[in-house]
């Protein structure tokens, strides 16, 4: 169907209107259009209407081959070439036409646009979009602008920052809902309809009749598009293929909503009107294609309530009619359905053999009150159906941002909201099918969040629409598909069912869009109040939770490795955050006052009763399954944190609401497991597992999770143990940690539950954890304030920090609604408090630090908190971290000098609720432990560990810091053995306890132990018997009949007690004891037999305590009491002296503390100390054991000695990285042996770094330097004046690289080839400006021949570091700097050096001779040596360094000539380089930057044998012009036709040097470089003459001319500048070269006075180049050292230093820089044969001639550009700024730094020939190095060659820290220190030695 005819011939015959022509032209459309719209504006508009009505129907009708093309191609072929798309644009032009009614569309869009009242900015945008947040002026935590409204609104010193949208936004300027008014940007804070006009009726007419046809005809489109997929044939290729489709028509709308307000009231009109929609939707009978699309509809519309597919499979009820009521939920089949069969895509895969769930299923579906959220979808307007859609297509782009763009209208926010709500369920299902849910999940969450975080419209839809039970309603309905049995506990019989964290959903994070939205809800007070009053909600929710508590259970594996590690922990971790701990601190922060205590009741309440039934479903009686541990207890967590926020902040009475002594006993299981767990898991008990499990209990205290997860549980405990009877508590946390066969007195035990190895990091676990129980305040009494201190001090004593990362490490209230934000006012002031800011600082290595904070001094001396540390360390490292720190601050200050034990901290303290915590401190159980620990360590029993000690002596301190202060002394006096009989200890109080004697013990002991030889002694009459001992067999229960001895066992008193409470009777407590568990640990029998020894103790802990201190300090007596010297101590306790120090400071404190609280125990220790303590009796050694202590011993000596080694190699590696590697100073360097010449050493000797031989470089085996080649441009980019360009940061500031160094150069190579002989043009300049080849030397050695075998070696070792091997590229043997060749040393005796250095007293006549007669020798290359072809072979390593271009610069390609100027060029560029290192001029002086480092000599050598390979004809010689007088003047004129020779002053100076240098043979005489040197300076002295004589103005040269001719005859005319002007002067005005000045330069010559001071300095300034490079050549050729001088006479200076004046020259009358000059012939003479050839030339082209006459050398240092200070000015400009290939805006853009070109990183349109833009970049401005600012991250990028690296940022913030990637947003500055570095590593071509991450870019950056 042709595409013209399409509009007209479809349905042509209903149409009224049938002569309007076919083609419909734009004419008569418009004619149309003003025709109908007249028609309609009559008062009786029925007709017009109809008319417009049939129009319509026909210009937008559906049947059109958009449907069949959606259908498939073969549609799309038939409908011609522009089939489908023609006939649409048709649609939209007729529109366009009629909205405008006549007029053109674009005026119509400027009218309404006048009407918009833009209150709201309302602009919406998608993912990747660069906004603002200021958290100043945020209401909601969401609030978002826009970055044109943020920076026209004043947020100077806000806490604001920038990001990058993850899901898209809009902006929120203008709504005073979500931000303050303050904050608002100039266009939006004038309030709205002051002073917008009415809109008039007309405008908006054709709108109102026009938009319902269009929307429907695309609802029509979208409902024809749509194809239910088959079974598991993804659809999403149709789906998008009608999207593109509809393009054009969808972009139509969103243009409309840009009009502003006055278009978007039309649309919502439109959209919400539900008579429209039912007129339009039915009034369809006739039209058989809309009939099909409306089946289709309903087709779509089946799967959209919330009903069970799934059951059909969990029931195996196949009904046919599924109903889709509540009553199919309860899995009945009586319910009538609606829709017949169920669709097939919606039988999820359930396994349908799983029957479960049932019960809870029931359960829930019974109190969703909402019953239309379970039935299907009917909609009443068109917003509805199209939001339907919206869904159905998976959220396209544009849709979304229509949507959105409706938004700032009042009325359509409310309707949107609601609709938006009614699909929730729907939106709910199709995310869950989705194979898109990322992307998908960012649109629904763009769309959420503007309508949830307002809380009036929240408010309103909770009221009106039951918003919460919906939300909470379809989360258990997402949750429920994907639930397994539970294993935890009682596998068989568990009814208990949990996600299954290996599901997609939660693998993928599926469900956080519906639970970020539920979050946001609950953010705002008046929702969560509904919550949290609604009892039914709050059971559906905790059900909801439930399904979390036990997942991703853990069990140990005892045999093998896991084969496969799953890493689902990740998921479950984040979902217990996201999907039960957000929303718990959501409700938290409304439960903060008085008036809120009934909320917290319910929520208690129902928590208490969701756990009963978890422990009924879990089968749990009263001990937990072995080794399995799961760290998801959700439900334990909500309680916890409820009753903390009970307490803290509603003053309610914690027994109200606890549970009773049952439940407490069971609640304190689980938590206490994991606890168990850790410590386990750190003991390495469950490496079979894998790494996963490390991970998980790192998780577990990581600081997103930790107050969470850890602190709940920690608290719990806390409250439990505060609560239950403490012997009970005690024993129960030594039997979850498997230490209690541990605790014995003997010094060998049989522990049936844990292996050896595991015991002491066991022991440590139960102790730390008690510690931690003990003295943790989080929940228990400390305000806000004090836990973010605590928080800070322990995170800044593990490592010195940054700002962001302590941020990140502090735990804030992980909800991010709740409004306690971080870097609030009280993280700052705290911070101050706390910290210092250490300002980001440089190694010498190049590392850059960040800007951190370190602890104060008085943080480490008082608020040193080890117990937190311990809580909050992720890595057991960070521990030691903070004590190597502690001690170090110790040292420093002075305190203590030794190795420091944790210090004892006094605690907050306890909140009066929680005071039964420190019953613990005080229960005999507790106190046997500690005895026996003492007993054990100090009778060095296996297994102990001084961090056993420590926390033994932590305990005991709680203890005395807490004791209960009912004791008094005439009570306590000495019990006798009949005051107890069973027990160990007479009372509970420590304080008393301390001071009881125990006498004898009787112990159970292996048959093996020692104990059992000794008899038993004479007595039995023991006072107190007991063994903590615990083989578990009932019969350990059995009481001892003769009453004298009893066995304590703690697992004993455990059950007695816990059986006390289940049977309520102790009368059979003490018979019965359930064996139930006993024979999982161990079948009996299998441990060999045990047997009773009694043991003599006769101590007491204290002293138990003073024998320590004598162990410990290593001397007999060491304890004596200090009260006995100073009384004072008793009275005033707090003593500095003892808070610091180790293991003897700590006991002292204690027994100080003890004497302090009683009387009776200041006696007893006196008493103790009085008596000599007799030795600590020898331990009886078996030969088995002194084995092992051998062995030991060896072992202690073998680590000592590798100890020395270690330490011996550690210094000589110092010493030599010192002499290697300073890289940044030089001034201490020791030169290697190459430059140290001393004159008895016949030749040079060099080391060989890979066989460590020493020797000469000889001719079969030459020795050779490691070097770097690279290309460098550095000095192309010196530019002519001091201030650097600036980075262009508008469109205006553009830089053109016409001035730099390089630039001009090239320029003038090309005049003179314009104009010579090419030959003679390659000898007057040098190159290498651009991609000149430097060398660089880290000064090590090594034999050309073992290198090759090196170069092997790498070859063959596939771990390649990041360079390429067959580059040639390898790192030095020794020093491992990066290198690409080895230059070969010349063979030589320096005493022969010496000996050329002579000077002699030849004149300079014969000394000319000498040197022409040199050259002249042809150099014949040596014969074929090793060396030679090293020389060779690293010549053409030399020219492949750079590119082609680079080299090539003669019009005959591949001439000698070129390679001639190549190579002279080469050794240019490295001196000219390392003036630019030395600054730019000599005046330091001393050796060369790099000593040892240069390797100037031995380059000079391999070129200097390459050049005297090309001989320069003795006549073209420019020695020859510079040196005789030439007769033949005229001959030259004669040959006209060929071109001239470059005329001699026009010759480069330092190029003629060098190549005057390089034709001679070497070594080079000392007094033959002198005659050089002298001749050429006759020849610069001459240029600086002549170009100062252009500079001056026409009167001044006369008067000069005139001035200098009278001194012509003087006797030293010819060193007298004046005179030598003056004859310059006249011989050029022979020529043309001062003509032409009249007219037009007069302009230029600059009007200065010139005195005869500023005409010397002119010359001098002019020389002084030259002079500088001659000088560094001379000190590399003869090793003379520069002599330092200030700036002024550096001329001077360098002038005697080069043999250039005089030596008797005197100093005292100013220096005369003519004083140098030697001429060789006679200076007038040869100075009017060098002018003469000028002449010659200005005749024909005077412009020209004088623009080639050398000029002052006027370059600066090179340097980067210039950055503005703030990091924004460059990211708002360059971040938008196009592509100058695709005009597109790319997506990594990036700026060169040293010219400011704006390029594509791996941006595909600007690749050529597979090299990225940046790549070739690099190589054209920087001859293959980049460095290249990227816009979007902030960091800079390194290219060099085949390499790249990450060198990192030059802008930092506030703080001090880089923001890589701009994930912080805050505002960046520059650092200058940083870039100062950056440059100096490009000058110094340093990036591949300091920089230490590279990797190969393969051209694709």
């Amino acid at each position: 169907m042709a595409a013209a005819a399409a509009a007209a011939a479809v349905g042509g015959s209903q149409s009224p209107q049938a002569e309007l022509p076919a083609p419909g032209l734009a004419l008569d459309k418009a004619a149309t259009a003003a025709h109908l719209k007249a028609a309609l504006s009559r008062p009786d508009n029925r007709a017009g209407a109809e008319e417009l009505q049939a129009l319509l129907e026909r210009v937008l009708s559906a049947e059109r081959p958009l449907a069949a093309a959606a259908d498939g191609e073969e549609a799309a072929a038939a409908g011609g070439g522009g089939g489908p798309g023609a006939a649409e644009e048709e649609a939209l032009e007729w529109c366009k036409c009629l909205l405008a009614g006549g007029g053109g569309y674009d005026e119509f869009c400027a009218a309404v646009r006048a009407y918009d009242p833009a209150a709201l900015c309302g602009l919406v945008w998608t993912a990747n979009f660069v906004a603002y947040r200021c958290r100043t002026c945020g209401i909601s935590p969401c609030m978002s602008l826009c970055a044109e409204c943020f920076h026209q609104g004043d947020h100077t010193g806000h806490d604001f920052n920038m990001f990058r949208s993850q899901a898209g936004g809009a902006c929120d300027c203008g709504d005073s809902n979500v931000m303050r008014e303050s904050g608002f940007c100039k266009r939006h804070q004038i309030k709205s309809s002051s002073n917008i006009p009415c809109v008039p009726k007309d405008l908006l007419m054709m709108s109102e009749f026009v938009l319902p046809r269009f929307i429907f005809c695309l609802i029509q489109y979208l409902r024809e598009g749509y194809n239910e997929p088959a079974a598991d044939v993804p659809s999403e290729k149709d789906l998008n293929k009608v999207l593109q489709l509809l393009e054009p028509q969808i972009s139509f709308l969103e243009d409309l909503t840009k009009m502003g307000g006055a278009m978007r009231s039309v649309l919502t009109q439109v959209l919400t009107n539900q008579q429209n929609y039912k007129d339009l939707t039915s009034g369809l009978g006739e039209n058989a294609c809309a009939k099909k699309s409306h089946e289709k509809y309903l087709i779509a519309l089946k799967s959209s309530g919330l009903t069970y597919p799934e059951d059909k499979l969990v029931y195996g009820i196949q009904e046919p009619s599924a109903g889709t009521s509540t009553l199919a939920v309860q899995g009945f089949a009586g319910a009538t359905g609606t829709l017949g069969q169920l669709d097939s895509s919606d039988e999820e895969d359930q396994d349908g053999s799983q029957g479960l769930g049932k019960r809870k299923r029931v359960k829930l579906s019974s109190n969703t009150k909402d019953q239309s959220i379970m039935d299907v979808l009917k909609h009443k307007s068109f917003l509805e159906e199209l939001l339907f859609w919206t869904i159905k297509y998976e959220f396209p782009q544009k849709m979304v941002t229509f949507l959105l763009n409706m938004l700032p209208d009042q009325e359509y926010k409310v309707a949107f909201t609601k609709t938006f709500v009614q699909h929730y369920a729907f939106i709910m299902k199709t995310l869950k099918k989705s194979h898109e849910s990322d992307t998908m999940s960012n649109r629904i969450v763009h769309i959420s969040v503007q309508l949830f975080s307002n809380e009036e419209l929240a408010r309103q839809v909770t009221e009106e629409c039951q918003l919460l039970d919906i939300m909470v309603t379809v989360l258990l309905y997402m949750m429920e598909s994907c639930l397994i049995k539970s294993e935890l506990q009682d596998e068989e019989n568990s009814l208990h069912v949990v996600v299954n964290c290996g599901e997609a959903l939660l693998k993928n994070n599926t469900y956080w869009p519906l639970v970020s939205d539920f979050i946001n809800i609950l953010s705002h007070q008046s929702v969560a109040k509904r919550f949290l009053e609604d009892h039914g909600l709050l059971v559906t929710w905790m059900n909801f939770v439930s399904f979390f508590q036990g997942m991703n259970l853990n069990k140990r594996e005892l045999n093998e490795h896991v084969e496969f590690e799953s890493q689902t922990y990740y998921a479950a971790f984040a979902a217990e955050l996201e999907a039960c701990a957000q929303p718990m601190w959501g409700l938290l922060s409304h439960c903060k006052v008085r008036e809120t205590q009934e909320y917290t009741r319910n929520v208690v309440r129902y928590c208490l009763e969701a756990l009963q039934d978890w422990f009924d479903a879990i089968n749990f009686v009263d001990e937990p399954a072995p080794n399995q541990v799961t760290f998801h207890l959700p439900l334990h967590r909500y309680y916890a944190m409820f009753l903390s926020k009970a307490v803290k902040c509603q003053e309610l009475d914690l027994d109200s609401v606890l549970p009773d002594q049952e439940m407490l006993m069971k609640l304190m299981i689980h938590p206490l497991q994991i606890q168990a767990s850790l410590a386990e898991i750190h003991s390495n008990m469950w490496v079979r597992n894998g790494l996963q499990i490390k991970g998980q209990a790192m998780t577990y205290v990581q600081s997103h999770f930790c107050n969470s997860m850890i602190d709940p549980d920690i608290y719990l405990l806390q409250v439990c143990a505060s609560r239950l009877d403490p012997d009970y508590f005690i024993s129960s946390v030594f039997e979850r940690f498997k230490v209690v066969d541990l605790l014995t007195m003997a010094s060998q035990h049989q522990n049936t539950v844990l292996d050896a190895e595991h015991e002491r990091s066991m022991l440590e676990g139960a102790l730390t954890f008690l510690v931690i129980l003990l003295s943790l305040r989080l929940h228990l009494g400390m305000s806000d304030d004090e836990i973010l201190r605590a928080e800070m001090v322990a995170q800044l004593c593990m490592n010195d920090r940054t700002h962001s990362s302590l941020l990140d490490l502090i735990p804030e209230n992980p909800n991010p609604k709740s409004g306690i934000i971080p870097g609030s006012y009280s993280f700052e002031s705290v911070l101050s408090a706390v910290a210092d800011f250490k300002a980001p600082v440089f190694e010498p290595g190049g590392s850059m630090q960040q800007g951190m904070y370190t602890p104060k001094a008085e943080v480490w001396d008082q608020e040193f908190d080890p117990v937190m540390v311990i809580l909050r360390t992720v890595y057991r490292r960070d521990v030691q971290s903070a004590m190597d720190r502690y001690t170090a601050f110790l040292k420093q200050s002075g305190k203590f000098p030794g190795n420091p034990w944790p210090p004892y901290k006094k605690r907050t303290p306890l909140h009066p609720s929680y005071k039964g915590l420190m019953r613990l401190l005080h229960c005999k159980t507790l106190h046997i432990v500690l005895f026996t620990l003492l007993y054990k360590i100090l009778m060095d029993h296996q297994n102990l560990s001084e961090h056993v000690l420590c926390m033994v002596l932590y305990l005991i301190e709680l203890g005395l810091e807490n004791s209960a202060e009912e004791e008094s002394d005439e009570e306590a006096s000495v019990c006798g053995p009949e005051r107890c009989h069973d027990s160990w200890f007479p009372g509970s109080n420590l304080v008393s306890n301390m001071r009881h004697f125990i006498n004898y013990v009787r112990v159970r002991v292996p048959e093996t132990a020692p104990e059992v030889k000794r008899d038993s002694p004479a007595s039995t009459s023991s006072d107190s018997l007991g063994s903590l001992q615990s083989s578990r067999r009932p019969k350990v229960l059995q009481r001892e009949n003769s009453g004298t001895a009893q066995v304590f066992s703690l697992v004993a008193e455990r059950r007695k007690k816990f059986q006390e409470i289940i049977n309520r009777s102790s009368s059979e407590a003490n018979q019965v004891v359930r064996p139930k568990t006993s024979n999982k640990w161990s079948a009996p029998g299998s441990a060999p037999q045990l047997t009773t020894a009694i043991l003599e103790i006769k101590e007491s802990i204290l002293s138990l305590l003073i024998k320590l201190h004598h162990k410990l300090s290593g001397k007999q007596n060491s304890y004596y009491p200090p009260w006995l010297d100073d009384i004072e101590i008793l009275i005033q306790p707090e003593i500095p002296k003892y808070s610091h120090g180790d293991g003897i400071t700590a006991v002292e404190r204690i027994l100080l503390k003890a004497a302090l609280q009683s009387r009776m125990n200041k006696r007893i220790i006196e008493e103790i100390c009085r008596k000599v303590t007799p030795p600590v009796p020898p331990k009886k050694v078996t030969a088995a054991e002194k084995k092992t202590l051998d062995k030991e011993e060896r072992r202690q000596k073998a680590r000592e000695r590798q100890q020395k080694l270690l330490a011996e190699f550690a210094s000589r590696q110092k010493s030599f990285m010192e002499t290697a590697m300073d890289v940044d100073s030089p001034e201490n360097d020791i030169p290697m042996e190459i430059t140290a010449a001393e004159p008895q050493i016949s030749e040079a000797v060099y080391d060989c770094v890979i066989c460590g031989q020493s020797g000469p470089s000889s001719e079969d085996r030459p020795t050779g330097l490691v070097v770097l080649l690279q290309a460098s441009s550095v000095l192309g980019q010196c530019r002519d004046n001091i201030e650097p360009k600036k980075l262009p940061i508008t469109e205006e500031e553009q830089i053109y690289p016409w001035d730099t160094c390089a630039a001009v150069h090239d320029v003038r190579l090309s005049l003179l080839q314009r104009y010579f002989k090419d030959s003679s043009c390659l000898l007057a300049v040098s190159i290498g400006w651009e991609g000149g080849v430097y060398v660089q030397t880290c000064g090590h050695t090594l034999h050309i021949d073992c290198h090759k075998s090196y170069m092997e070696s790498l070859r063959n070792d596939q771990v390649l570091q990041g360079f390429s091997v067959d580059k040639g590229e390898f790192t030095c043997p020794l020093c491992r700097q990066f290198a690409n060749s080895v230059l070969p040393c010349y063979p030589g005796s320096n005493v022969e050096n010496n000996l050329w250095q002579r000077p002699s007293n030849k004149n300079i006549q014969d000394l000319i001779k000498e040197v022409e007669e040199l050259q002249g020798r042809p150099g014949a290359f040596p014969s074929e040596t090793n060396l030679s072809k090293e020389m060779e072979s690293v010549m053409k390593d030399i020219k492949n360094t750079t590119q082609k271009k680079y080299r090539d610069y003669s019009k005959t390609p591949g001439s000698p000539d070129n390679d001639f100027l190549f190579m002279y060029s080469v050794a240019r560029t490295n001196l000219e380089l390392e003036l630019i290192h030395r600054g730019g001029n000599l005046c330091s002086g001393g050796a060369s930057t790099a000593g040892k480092r240069s390797c100037l000599n031995q380059l000079f050598h391999v070129l200097a044998l390459h050049m005297r390979l090309y001989s320069i004809d003795s006549e073209y010689n420019p020695w020859r012009k510079l040196t005789q007088l030439v007769e033949e003047v005229n001959s030259q004129l004669g040959n006209e036709e060929q071109q001239p020779e470059v005329p001699i002053l026009y010759h480069d100076v330092t190029s003629l040097l060098l190549i005057q240098i390089l034709m001679m043979p070497q070594p080079l005489r000392k007094d033959h470089f002198t005659c050089i040197v002298k001749v050429l300076f006759t020849l610069l002295y001459t240029q600086a003459l002549v170009a100062l004589s252009v500079k001056c103005s026409e009167e001044d040269r006369s008067a000069w001319k005139h001035t200098g001719a009278l001194k012509k005859n003087t006797c030293d005319a010819e060193k007298s500048h004046e005179v030598l002007l003056s004859f310059v002067i006249s011989e050029l005005s022979k020529g043309k070269l001062y003509h032409e000045e009249g007219t037009q330069e007069c302009a230029m010559v600059s009007p200065i006075a010139w005195s005869p001071e500023s005409m010397e300095k002119y010359l001098q300034d002019f020389c002084l180049p030259f002079l500088r490079i001659t000088s560094l050549l001379q000190h590399h050729l003869f090793g003379e050292d520069l002599p330092s001088c200030q700036e002024e006479e550096e001329f001077s200076v360098l002038s005697s230093c080069l043999g250039l004046l005089p030596t008797f020259y005197q100093t005292e009358h100013p220096f005369i820089s003519a004083s140098c000059l030697d001429w060789p012939v006679p200076a007038f003479d040869i100075i009017s044969q060098w002018c003469f050839e000028i002449n010659g030339f200005t005749e024909r082209h005077a412009e020209q001639g004088k623009a080639l006459l050398i000029q002052e050398s006027r370059w600066k240092l090179p340097h980067l550009l210039q950055l503005p200070e703030n990091y924004n000015t460059i990211f708002q400009y360059y971040h938008r700024k196009t592509c100058s290939v695709c005009t597109k805006v790319p997506k990594d853009p990036a700026v060169c730094l040293v010219c400011g070109t704006f390029v594509c990183l791996k941006g595909l349109c600007c690749k050529q020939q597979s090299y990225c833009e940046c790549v070739l970049h690099s190589q054209n401005c920087g001859a293959g190095t980049g460095i290249f600012l990227l816009i979007n991250a902030s960091v800079i990028i390194i290219i060099r060659g085949h390499r790249f690296c990450l060198w990192g940022s030059v802008y930092l913030d506030a703080h001090g820290e880089e923001d890589r990637d701009l994930r912080r947003g805050k505002p960046l500055y520059i650092c200058k220190e940083r870039y100062k570095v950056l440059e100096q590593q490009w000058i110094s071509h340093t990036f591949d030695h300091i920089n230490k991450r590279w990797g190969p870019h393969y051209n694709g950056l």
